[in-house]
C-alpha cells in the first residue's frame, strides 16, 4: 500500500526555518512526530530553493529515524522543482501541496506519480464553487482556511477586495458535507478551537506556529495530538 493509500490529514504540520524561534526545524519536527502528529509540510516563503532541499532532507531524516517514512508524508509547499530537485538527490518527498494560482495539480500528478500526494488549496471565497464544479480526482486533500486571520499567512483566504473571509464552523462542516475529497482546516488555529473544529467532521487540522512558534513543541502538539482525538 502506498503512502497516498495510507494518507492521514489528521494533525498536519507546515513549517520552515522563519517560523521556528531559531530552532532548527528538524528538532521542531521531531518534536510533533513524537506528540502524534501524521503529516509535515516543509512551506517557506524566504528560502531559496536550495534552503528549502537542505530543510526538506533534515525533515525526511527524522520522519525515516522514527521509523514513519512509510506514514507520515513529507510535502513540499508550491515548489514542484524543489519536490523533483529533493527526490533528485535522493530525499524522501511525498508530494506537493499548491494554491490554484500555482502549477496544476494534473501537471503536479503527471510529474510526481500515481503515489504521490497532492494537496490543494483554494481561495477562500472560491472554495464552495470549486468543491461543486471541479475536476477533483488528480487531489488527495483540501486545504481550507483560515479560521482565524493568522500573522504567518496575511495573505491567506482574502477576497476580491482585499477583506479577509474567515471560515465559521458551520460553514466548514458543509463544505465537509459536500466536499469529495478530505478536508483539511487551518489559519490561526490553537488548542481551544479544536473540540468544535473536529465536531464539523472535517479530517484534520493544520498549524504553524501553535506548534512551531510554541515555547515548548511537544507539549503544545501533544495537547492539539489530544484534544483531536477526543473530539474526532
Amino acid at each position: 500500500m502506498s503512502i497516498r493509500e495510507k494518507l492521514d490529514i489528521s494533525a498536519y504540520l507546515v513549517l520552515g526555518p522563519e517560523n521556528t524561534l531559531g530552532r532548527p526545524v528538524a528538532d521542531v519536527v521531531r518534536a510533533a512526530l513524537d506528540a502524534g502528529f501524521t503529516i509535515v509540510q516543509v512551506r517557506s516563503k524566504v528560502a531559496g530553493a536550495r534552503e528549502l532541499m537542505e530543510c526538506a532532507r533534515s525533515v525526511a531524516d527524522v520522519i525515516a529515524e522514527a521509523g514513519k517514512a512509510d506514514t507520515v508524508p513529507l510535502l513540499i509547499d508550491d515548489r514542484l522543482d524543489v519536490a523533483l530537485a529533493c527526490r533528485d538527490a535522493g530525499i524522501k518527498v511525498d508530494g506537493v501541496h499548491v494554491g490554484q494560482s500555482d502549477i496544476p495539480v494534473e501537471v503536479c500528478r503527471r510529474y510526481l506519480g500515481e503515489d504521490s500526494i497532492v494537496g490543494l488549496s483554494a481561495a477562500a471565497h472560491e472554495m464552495r464553487r470549486y468543491i461543486e464544479t471541479a475536476d477533483t480526482s488528480q487531489v488527495d486533500y483540501l486545504g481550507v482556511g483560515p479560521l482565524h486571520e493568522t500573522a504567518t499567512k496575511p495573505d491567506c483566504g482574502l477576497d476580491d477586495d482585499g477583506h479577509v473571509i474567515t471560515r465559521s464552523l458551520e460553514e466548514l462542516a458543509e463544505l465537509r458535507r459536500v466536499s469529495p475529497k478530505p478536508i483539511v482546516v487551518g489559519g490561526g488555529v490553537k488548542a481551544a478551537d479544536i473540540p468544535a473544529l473536529a465536531k464539523t467532521g472535517v479530517d484534520g487540522f493544520f498549524v504553524v506556529s501553535a506548534v512551531a512558534g510554541a515555547p515548548e513543541p511537544y507539549a503544545a502538539a501533544k495537547e492539539l495530538v489530544d484534544l483531536w482525538r477526543a473530539n474526532a
